[in-house]
């Protein structure tokens, strides 16, 4: 299978954005919305954390990560699709932590940020979308204070021949007639389903993670390996 452009990728995302978080919900049996909850365990123990999530998208992090957490002092999402953007300002802005959080238009692969700025960076189901992968790591070298951490949510393959196959068959075959159906829009979920099929995960993508500076790198196996979370330090 060829691996997707994922030039002007936004533009897909701009369109989808009206459904996008209702389709999430729908494709992962409710269970993103737990996914990104767990990231909640792996961030630093520390208090007073500087947070910058990458890809916001509608905000679904960021929020998951605000709620029932006192350790986030100031929290940036950033993401170049100004209507996600525009649909997480909406969530936001009814939450009691509102103040504390900010959402920007930007480019993960250029931020707008200054050198070792933040505590941690997170990006949940957005790294597979990125245009230069090697840049992305670059960048968020740059904005990390020392010390700081990489947290990544994202989509992968299970281990078990048996479980992957099924899995292959709904990414096939179940994800992009559902999700054409709930979004009218086909062709932006059989770009879902090639870009988690072709992107490295489990070991080779905490190899990549390696390879590309960061250390102590891990991978967290989730949903019968479905999805994964990925730790990385910045030494």
């Amino acid at each position: 299978m060829s691996t997707p452009t994922r030039k002007d990728i936004w533009k897909m995302f701009d369109n989808i954005a009206p459904t996008y978080d209702r389709i999430n919900r729908v494709l992962s049996f409710g269970c993103d919305c737990s996914w990104r909850k767990k990231l909640r365990e792996y961030l630093p123990q520390k208090e007073h954390l500087r947070l910058v999530d990458l890809a916001t998208g509608t905000a679904d992090q960021i929020i998951a990560l605000m709620e029932n957490s006192h350790q986030i002092d100031e929290a940036i999402g950033i993401d170049p699709a100004k209507n996600m953007l525009a649909i997480g300002q909406q969530k936001i802005n009814d939450k009691f932590y509102r103040s504390k959080v900010k959402l920007v238009h930007a480019s993960a692969e250029k931020l707008p940020f200054h050198d070792h700025s933040f505590d941690v960076a997170t990006i949940s189901f957005g790294i597979r979308n990125v245009e230069n992968l090697e840049k992305v790591f670059s960048e968020i070298k740059r904005i990390l204070k020392p010390s700081g951490k990489l947290l990544i949510l994202e989509f992968s393959l299970p281990e078990k021949k048996t479980l992957r196959k099924l899995h292959l068959l709904y990414l096939r075959k179940v994800l992009p007639r559902l999700g054409g159906l709930l979004s009218n829009n086909r062709k932006s979920y059989e770009y879902l389903n090639k870009t988690i099929e072709t992107f490295p995960f489990g070991k080779t993508f905490v190899q990549l993670l390696k390879t590309n500076g960061f250390a102590l790198a891990k991978a967290h196996p989730l949903f019968f390996g479905a999805v994964s979370i990925y730790e990385a330090d910045l030494l």
